[in-house]
């Protein structure tokens, strides 16, 4: 659902200019410059209203979040969060996953974050997918050696296409699971996983790290296809 444009917007986000990053070209390769005392750089794609981003942050004051988010009316309720607890280790950035590389240096980035993104469905959309494998060469680039991809996501035919992804992109996989919260909650919830577990609905969760690799596929068109298309192929039978 696409989210409503907030009247206040622009006042909204100038209350918040602290918390805000807006040359991020500018920091590449010296982000911990904003936070000198951390111990690691953390990355969320996709941050949404901010909830996980906030809590995160607070509960981890020796790390330095960088929260990257393309739609500003939930950006800044999220640095709305950020600001009203005062918090000094987060920021935000207004921009899209596909320019990381332009923002973040080679291997500055120790954790990444992907939680709830957008399942593209659709079979011509695969690549959109931010767990495709295009992606996932992608930020190999800015993740260190050893650093980790977590993904979460309430979508069954999303996480079975990821598993798919991340092996030939060059991470190892732990921490699979297909029902993260089954003996009670585990770890810090975002909006969309807390009201998906009050309705019952499993969550999977993942933990993708980096590793050295000789040689990634040249291309990933026929690459986890099958198990993340089933649905529409079902769909396209029952048409005919």
């Amino acid at each position: 659902m696409r989210m409503r444009r907030k009247k206040n917007l622009i006042p909204r986000m100038e209350r918040c200019a602290d918390w805000q990053v807006e040359e991020p070209t500018a920091l590449r390769g010296r982000w911990r410059s904003l936070y000198p005392e951390a111990e690691a750089l953390w990355l969320e794609i996709g941050c949404g209203k901010g909830t996980f981003t906030a809590e995160t942050a607070r509960q981890n004051p020796n790390i330095l979040l960088i929260a990257v988010e393309r739609v500003p009316d939930a950006m800044v309720m999220a640095m709305e969060k950020a600001k009203a607890l005062e918090l000094k280790n987060v920021f935000f950035l207004c921009a899209d996953a596909e320019h990381l590389g332009e923002m973040f240096g080679e291997g500055e980035v120790d954790r990444m974050f992907i939680n709830f993104c957008d399942p593209w469905p659709s079979k011509r959309h695969c690549k959109r997918r931010l767990t495709s494998g295009g992606f996932l060469v992608s930020y190999r680039q800015i993740l260190r050696d050893g650093g980790e991809i977590h993904f979460k996501t309430d979508n069954r035919p999303l996480f079975d296409f990821s598993l798919t992804q991340f092996p030939p992109a060059g991470y190892a996989l732990s921490q699979v699971t297909y029902d993260l919260h089954a003996n009670g909650v585990q770890g810090v919830m975002t909006d969309y996983e807390a009201k998906f577990s009050a309705q019952g609905v499993p969550i999977n969760r993942c933990v993708a790290t980096k590793q050295p690799v000789e040689q990634l596929p040249e291309t990933w068109e026929n690459v986890g296809l099958k198990t993340a298309t089933e649905s529409d192929e079902e769909k396209e039978r029952e048409k005919r």
